[in-house]
C-alpha cells in the first residue's frame, strides 16, 4: 500500500486580493483577484511594468494602506491565519515579528533623529520585551549579519551620515531583527549603485538561503529575478497574468506579457537583433476593459481574447496563467545562450 505524504502547506496564500481606492466619483479598483502563494524558505519575484500594482500589492499584505481610503476585500492567510480578520492592534504584533518590509526609500523611512541602532533595537523590544543591553546587543549583532563594519560605532551614527547602500542594510537589519517568516522587499535597490545593488541581492539571497526565510521581491528588473528569485509572479493592469518556477517563466513564458517583458530587456536579447518591444501603455484603473486586459497590446488576441480572464493551472508545476490561449501559443523567452 502505497503512503501519500500530504501536502506542504503554503506559509502565506493570498486569495482573490482586491485593492479599491475611494475617489470623487467612488470606489477605483488598482487590483483584481491577485492570487499567489509563498513556501517556506521561496523567493518569489513579483514583476510588471510601473503602475501593474506590485507595490500596492505589498502594502496590503502587510495592512499598511490607509484604511480611510483604501479598501482591501480578499483573503491574505499567513500560515493558515487570516491577516483581515485580525484588529490593528492584532497586526502590529505581526508586523516585524512573522511579516516584515524592506521600502524602497531608506531615507524616508527612517527617523533623521533617532540614530539608527536606536530605531534597530527599538523594533526589538517592540516585539521581544528585554533589557535595553540586550537589545542593543542585539541591534549590533545584526548590524554585523547585514554587511555593515564597525556595528559598535554605527549603532550611535544618525541616517545621514551613512551611504545610501548602508541606509539599505540598516533597513534590512530592522526588517530582520525580529526573525520574520516573511521579508517584503520592495525595489530595494533602485537608489543604489551598481556595485552596491548587488552586494544587497547577495545579502538577501544568502540570508534566505541560510535562516530559511521566505522573500517576496518586488521589482522590475527581470535580469535581478533570474539572479536571486525561485519563483516569478508577473503582474499586469492589477492581475497577476502568470505564476511560474523563474526557470520555466524565462525559458519558455507562457503569458504573451511575460514574452513581450523579456523580450523587450536589452541583455536578453540576442546580439545586434532590433530592440523588441511592447506597443501602448497599462490601461489606467478606470478604464479597464471588461475582456483580457492585455488585449489590446497583445500580438496573439483572438476572439476568445474578448471575455474576462482567469487565473488557471497548466501544468503540474505549481505554474497558472492567465490568457485562455496559453496551451496554443509557443512564445520566445530568453536564449539560452544569453
Amino acid at each position: 500500500m502505497t503512503e501519500h505524504t500530504p501536502p506542504v502547506a503554503p506559509l502565506l496564500d493570498v486569495r482573490n486580493l482586491q485593492v479599491a481606492f475611494q475617489t470623487r466619483q467612488g470606489l477605483l479598483a488598482v487590483t483584481h483577484d491577485v492570487c499567489f502563494s509563498v513556501m517556506q524558505g521561496e523567493r518569489i519575484g513579483l514583476v510588471g511594468e510601473s503602475g501593474c500594482g506590485k507595490s500596492v500589492t505589498g502594502l496590503a499584505l502587510m495592512r499598511l494602506l490607509p484604511t480611510d481610503v483604501a479598501r482591501v476585500s480578499g483573503q491574505v492567510l499567513l500560515q493558515g491565519k487570516d491577516l483581515s480578520q485580525l484588529s490593528e492592534h492584532q497586526m502590529r504584533a505581526v508586523r516585524g515579528s512573522e511579516m516584515a518590509m524592506i521600502f524602497q526609500e531608506p531615507m524616508s523611512a527612517l527617523d533623521p533623529v533617532f540614530t539608527i541602532g536606536e530605531q534597530i533595537a527599538e523594533a526589538f523590544r517592540a516585539h521581544f520585551p528585554s533589557r535595553a543591553e540586550e537589545a542593543i546587543e542585539r541591534a549590533m549583532h545584526v548590524l554585523e549579519q547585514v554587511g555593515i563594519a564597525l556595528p559598535r560605532q554605527r549603532y550611535y551614527e544618525y541616517p545621514h551620515q551613512l551611504s545610501g547602500g548602508m541606509r539599505q542594510r540598516v533597513m534590512i537589519a530592522m526588517a530582520l531583527i525580529c526573525e520574520p517568516k516573511l521579508l517584503i522587499a520592495d525595489e530595494p535597490t533602485t537608489a543604489l549603485d551598481v556595485t552596491v545593488q548587488a552586494q544587497i541581492l547577495d545579502l538577501l539571497r544568502d540570508l534566505s538561503e541560510r535562516t530559511g526565510t521566505a522573500l517576496i521581491l518586488i521589482t522590475h528588473d527581470l535580469g535581478v529575478v533570474a539572479e536571486i528569485c525561485t519563483r516569478m509572479v508577473t503582474m499586469y493592469a492589477g492581475e497577476v497574468v502568470e505564476d511560474a518556477p523563474v526557470e520555466d517563466a524565462l525559458l519558455s513564458p507562457r503569458h504573451p506579457y511575460t514574452s513581450g517583458l523579456l523580450r523587450s530587456l536589452p541583455h536578453f536579447s540576442p546580439r545586434n537583433a532590433p530592440l523588441a518591444f511592447i506597443p501602448g501603455r497599462v490601461p489606467l484603473p478606470d478604464a479597464m476593459p471588461e475582456s483580457c486586459r492585455f488585449m489590446a497590446r497583445c500580438a496573439h488576441a483572438a476572439s476568445p481574447c474578448r471575455i474576462e480572464q482567469i487565473l488557471r493551472p497548466i501544468d503540474e508545476h505549481r505554474r497558472s496563467v492567465r490568457c485562455v490561449r496559453a496551451q496554443d501559443l509557443n512564445l520566445p523567452g530568453v536564449s539560452a545562450h544569453v
